[in-house]
């Protein structure tokens, strides 16, 4: 009969063997130890590469920004990308984010006030948006919305994207514009939520809808602009994007500095790139 073992051999199969010499104790000794230090390799590396929540509108910005923080470094982050009220409430329930970037401060400040972190954190950005489309869209793109405004008049807007605002900060802002402008209660048949603002700006300008409400980050990026053309929005005609960061007690050393890299003049610079507001 083969005694030859793998990691994960059944212990019913083992019963079947006759009884094992020294030798052959030595050799399964030897074989688990091999199984266990392949098992703890990983865990171990990836322990050391902490955990990160990110607003959705910041990937292009930050994977670039941490991408250079492993060159400078030599240490890597694993981000996640999703919408900042999703988020929260991940973290209210212990996930173990070592950093979270917000699209908006008063996540943080709910977190602080919770408990959760222990500190409001700091600004890293502020955000701005804009509206954006197909080049092949018939929609009209101009910052004061008529484009908008005619097509939905002659009854040819089909389509119109933002984030969800009940969970997504910049679909809030963009719920704020369109109110302020006396579009929101005529786009309600039109309107398709993202679930947070990158899948919206994917909904915007991916053909799949006439356009939408989306942050400038994105539109600005080079994967969307190539198909796309945008308009940064006026940015008092929505409450300020105040993007805020923060540490959890979970953050050990590289999530630590991680965070003060992001107030640095080379990643201040990326945010700028990509249409960010900076602050003092």
């Amino acid at each position: 009969m083969n005694r030859r073992l793998r990691c994960g051999t059944s212990s019913k199969a083992w019963l079947k063997l006759r009884p094992w010499g020294r030798a052959e104790m030595d050799m399964l000794r030897g074989l688990i130890l091999g199984c266990l230090i392949l098992l703890g390799g990983p865990m171990s590396w990836a322990a050391e590469v902490p955990a990160i929540a990110a607003a959705a509108n910041i990937k292009f910005a930050l994977d670039k920004i941490a991408a250079d923080f492993t060159q400078d470094t030599g240490k890597r982050v694993r981000i996640s990308y999703g919408s900042s009220g999703n988020f929260v409430a991940q973290l209210r329930h212990g996930a173990p984010f070592e950093l979270f970037l917000s699209a908006d401060d008063k996540y943080i400040y709910q977190l602080h006030k919770l408990g959760v972190t222990d500190s409001d954190g700091q600004v890293y950005a502020i955000g701005r948006l804009a509206i954006a489309a197909p080049k092949r869209s018939s929609l009209g793109i101009d910052a004061e919305l008529a484009g908008l405004k005619q097509l939905l008049d002659r009854g040819e807007l089909k389509r119109f994207a933002i984030a969800n605002p009940e969970h997504a900060p910049y679909g809030e802002r963009a719920k704020e514009v369109l109110k302020r402008l006396e579009l929101w209660k005529p786009l309600q048949v039109h309107l398709i939520y993202g679930e947070n603002v990158s899948q919206a700006a994917q909904f915007a300008l991916s053909g799949s809808t006439d356009g939408g409400i989306v942050a400038l980050s994105l539109a600005m990026a080079p994967q969307f602009r190539a198909a796309s053309h945008y308009v940064a929005l006026p940015s008092e005609w929505h409450s300020p994007m105040n993007q805020r960061m923060v540490l959890t007690p979970k953050a050990g050393e590289t999530a630590k500095a991680f965070y003060a890299y992001l107030s640095q003049p080379k990643a201040r610079a990326i945010f700028t790139e990509f249409g960010f507001g900076l602050p003092p």
